[in-house]
């Protein structure tokens, strides 16, 4: 049975498997490679049935253990053109990373097939993924957006498991530290998913037949997992869906070495 396994998520780096213990993927690296792999042992899985790594930006928390963790193990890599060219650019991977650009009619490994569909961030070509596991549900990776794209809308609806951003309470940035710059990036187009659009989002979701939701990519200074859970709740309560009936719904840790969804 595959299982969700959200070893990392937040602004200290992202990274998750996929997949069942004899073989599966991780989505993205942003941890270092030592980390990552002692995630991986804690968990029972060994890096050497991991089949590929596929990345969704070259931001450095979602890539930051990549070129030593699969170049150490002969990992393949997937990602969108402009960020491979953008991970060369900034020399984040080498000629020892085997690395090839994915296009919107995905990749299958092994037993999984895996579908990117278009983010919008601030980072040269941003993807989301949708992961069909050998089961037949369907897990959609959908963090690092400004906002709710029609592909990703089109992506996403339906899948029975959404990974999914919950970066910041509205409220918490603007009256934060932040530089004023970083503030304007933060809730652009560009930016990060709120609190609100999240809960708008995942009740949607659950409209259109999801059930199961990883809320990610938490904001440690603009934001609180119990704030982000309740922000989602309250949403989803006031229209009509009861949590372990309609839908289930989870945040996921800093470090988080065990799966959350089976």
């Amino acid at each position: 049975m595959p299982r969700l396994y959200p070893l990392f998520s937040g602004s200290s780096g992202n990274c998750y498997y996929i997949g069942s213990a004899g073989s599966g993927i991780l989505i993205d690296a942003g941890r270092s490679a030592k980390q990552i792999e002692n995630a991986l042992k804690e968990n029972d899985l060994d890096i050497k049935n991991v089949r590929a790594v596929f990345v969704t930006h070259e931001h450095i928390d979602h890539v930051k253990g990549l070129r030593v963790l699969a170049s150490r193990h002969g990992l393949k890599v997937y990602a969108s053109e402009g960020t491979v060219e953008a991970l060369r650019e900034k020399d984040l991977i080498n000629e020892k990373v085997d690395i090839m650009p994915i296009g919107f009619d995905g990749k299958e490994t092994d037993d999984m097939k895996i579908r990117p569909f278009e983010i919008s961030h601030d980072c040269a070509q941003g993807f989301g993924f949708v992961v069909e596991t050998s089961d037949g549900r369907k897990t959609a990776f959908a963090t690092d957006t400004g906002y709710v794209t029609d592909s990703m809308s089109k992506a996403i609806r339906g899948c029975d498991t959404a990974v999914i951003e919950s970066n910041h309470d509205v409220r918490m940035l603007e009256n934060g530290l932040y530089p004023y710059l970083l503030k304007r990036r933060i809730l652009s187009d560009i930016g990060h998913l709120s609190n609100d659009v999240c809960a708008e989002t995942v009740t949607a979701l659950v409209k259109s037949g999801s059930t199961r939701f990883v809320l990610a990519h938490l904001s440690k200074e603009n934001n609180m997992p119990e704030l982000a859970r309740q922000t989602s709740l309250c949403t989803l309560e006031q229209n009509g869906m009861k949590q372990n009936i309609d839908f289930m719904l989870t945040v996921a840790a800093e470090s988080n070495n065990k799966p959350l969804i089976y």
